[in-house]
């Protein structure tokens, strides 16, 4: 089956391209509103794209009336955001998170997390997140219906039990992060496993004659 994307509409092209490109990484996105209120929203439009700058990249589309949800009027004002990770622990938070309550709702205390201070970018984060990027606006893509949000990563906080002996890297027995698939299907990355690349020897052809 073949689907033109430049004669879909954008419900379907949605569809398509969240149903098959996944799993997605959660970025449980904590601002702060110029009330000095904390704000925090779930976004699976999120990933990682360079690590010197250390960028990583949103999409955050506006409300169905077209009004720019809170993260990106905090996110323009302040020039700031932090991504928390998402965990099994954290899981159902997140999802309160996401339930758009009304401007000025402390989504961080609603949902029973505990609000910590940023260190160098104005936010707060989760204590209880398993890592934590803070991030300064890099730069901002505007579409008519998405802004593509660049954040320069600036300060990253990790649980100490997420790390190994040498803290180094991850214990993937103890940081296992959630992931979404589509609709309200999750991944966890419980089961995990070692693939080696082959070596490129084994391929070599003798040069021809």
């Amino acid at each position: 089956m073949e689907f033109d994307f430049e004669q879909l509409e954008p419900q379907s092209r949605y569809r398509l391209l969240t149903n098959f490109i996944g799993p997605r990484p959660i970025a449980l996105v904590s601002t702060r509103s110029e009330t000095g209120r904390n704000n925090a929203a779930p976004m699976s439009f999120f990933n990682v794209f360079s690590h010197d700058p250390a960028i990583v990249v949103l999409g955050i589309q506006p409300r169905l009336g077209g009004a720019e949800k809170d993260t990106m009027v905090n996110i323009r004002r302040t020039g700031a955001f932090a991504v928390n990770m998402v965990d099994m622990a954290i899981s159902r938070q997140m999802l309160v998170c996401g339930l758009g309550f009304e401007s000025g709702v402390d989504e961080l205390e609603v949902s029973g997390l505990t609000a910590v201070e940023c260190r160098k970018v104005e936010a707060s984060y989760a204590q209880e997140a398993p890592c934590v990027f803070e991030c300064r606006v890099e730069r901002l893509i505007d579409y008519p219906r998405r802004t593509l949000v660049l954040g320069e990563v600036v300060h990253m906080h990790v649980r100490q039990d997420c790390l190994d002996a040498e803290s180094r890297y991850v214990d993937p027995e103890r940081y296992q992060p959630i992931a979404r698939l589509h609709a309200d299907n999750y991944i966890v990355s419980d089961r995990q496993f070692v693939l080696k690349a082959p070596d490129i020897d084994d391929f070599s052809k003798p040069p021809c004659d």
